[in-house]
């Protein structure tokens, strides 16, 4: 047999369900908020790879030249060493 339940037990049980309620009312906005933010965060991506995309073309302009470059000087300390050679032969010459 059950024992009827006494006033302050309805009343702790009562005050119980609105604590629950208010608790459940605190976390769906926190999960809105946190659904917002994710928007908020997603459209920035997008964005960002927007922007990215659209500097795409100069970024491999710069890498393109970037490898000129180090043709370049490839090339410039080749034709340091082989200038040094061409001097040194022509002041070997010069001595006879």
């Amino acid at each position: 047999m059950r024992r009827p339940r006494s006033p302050s037990t309805a009343v702790s049980t009562c005050e119980d369900y609105h604590l629950l309620e208010n608790m459940n009312k605190l976390t769906s906005l926190k999960y809105m908020e946190m659904k917002d933010i994710s928007i908020n965060i997603s459209r920035n991506l997008q964005d960002l790879n927007h922007k990215y995309a659209s500097l795409q073309p100069y970024l491999d302009q710069i890498n393109q030249i970037e490898e000129q470059v180090s043709s370049l000087e490839q090339a410039a300390y080749k034709l340091d060493t082989y200038s040094k050679k061409l001097e040194a032969k022509f002041k070997k010459l010069e001595k006879r």
